[in-house]
């Protein structure tokens, strides 16, 4: 027995034809344009935006255990860059969208050095301590319109495309790319050495400490990472909306309770959860939503339901009764043992 009869491999069954099903998704997504209306363009890419959020702060919590409850503060901050080097540094939206997300993540260095130092419940705290204090200052900005907020201005609109149709299908395209970005490198990240190390510090960062993972320098990687993703969604979000204000970009209900719904009930921890926990979210809106404070009842009711019957989520629940996963992250040891040489003789010898 040596150490080469040893292999590491993925801890669940995949399949291939999984990966060919998703690229012929992402084939039919990017052709909905031709064939979809426009009320359903727009559904499209608020339910991106969505998944894209939720997969981010599946990274945080369910793979890190930083469980924040601030990451409006991103979003909002995303919206606001993008306002305010489109109105005022003559820079195109998209790019401007990009822009905002390399802000967010300068900004998320100093702000992870503050939050570092809280733990658990107290983390969680700080971080929507945060988003208000971003909220707070983006309502003392004038020339962004106060606590109104503001609108874009006509000749930034047009910069998009010409056309109304044109803006919606661009900015369609953008989200669908953006969303595709956040769920390859989230898979990408958590595949690599880095993923280890997150799970090691999710399951005990003292344990892990001890073990030579350099816990500080791998939650701020992830830190920053959601923070640069979080606010190319806001950025996006605000450009489909076309005007922004104090409140809608820092919504907390918004832009994070509804995410951390998603995330929970689909299955926190695995990639497939924030998937599921979008579908599902969409599906009770848009066929609940006219029944008011009774649609925030359902989904509190649907909540329950799915942690008493379901707690590691509807992706976990069929994870554990079937074994398969699109996207499987775990790994574990299985022993091969090589089949031992067989020696050659001459022909002279074999006598």
């Amino acid at each position: 027995m040596s150490p080469r009869d040893f292999h590491i491999v993925w801890g669940a069954r995949s399949s291939r034809a999984g990966g060919v099903v998703a690229l012929a998704l992402v084939a039919a997504l990017a052709a909905a344009p031709y064939y979809a209306g426009s009320a359903n363009l727009n559904l499209l890419t608020q339910f991106f935006a969505y998944l894209a959020l939720a997969t981010l702060w599946n990274l945080l919590a369910g793979f890190s255990g930083l469980v924040s409850v601030g990451q409006q503060a991103w979003v909002g901050l995303g919206g606001y860059c993008m306002f305010a080097l489109t109105m005022f540094g003559g820079v195109h939206p998209l790019a401007a969208v990009a822009i905002a997300g390399v802000v967010a993540a300068v900004v998320a260095v100093p702000v992870a050095g503050l939050l570092f130092r809280l733990r658990g419940a107290y983390f969680a705290i700080g971080s929507w301590v945060v988003a208000e204090v971003f909220r707070l200052f983006s309502s003392q900005m004038s020339a962004l319109g106060g606590g109104s907020g503001t609108s874009l201005p006509t000749r930034v609109i047009t910069s998009i495309a010409t056309s109304r149709q044109g803006r919606e299908f661009t900015i369609y395209w953008s989200s669908l790319a953006l969303v595709a970005l956040v769920m390859g490198l989230t898979i990408w990240l958590l595949r690599s050495r880095w993923g280890l190390a997150l799970r090691a510090i999710h399951h005990n960062e003292i344990a892990a400490s001890a073990n030579g993972v350099e816990t500080t320098r791998a939650k701020l990687v992830v830190y920053v990472v959601a923070a640069f993703g979080t606010a190319m969604v806001g950025g996006l979000i605000f450009l489909q909306k076309l005007r922004i204000s104090p409140d809608a970009a820092f919504s907390v209900n918004d832009w994070t309770a509804f995410v951390i719904f998603m995330t929970v009930i689909g299955g926190i921890g695995r990639i497939e959860g924030p998937i599921v926990g979008a579908i599902i979210f969409f599906a009770l809106r848009e066929t609940l939503s006219d029944l008011g404070s009774i649609y925030l009842l359902m989904l509190g009711a649907v909540a329950i339901v799915a942690m008493l019957k379901a707690p590691r989520g509807v992706w976990g629940y069929i994870v554990e009764k079937t074994g398969f996963e699109f996207a499987p992250l775990e790994r574990r040891v299985v022993y091969t043992p090589a089949k031992p040489a067989t020696a050659v003789l001459p022909k002279g010898d074999a006598q």
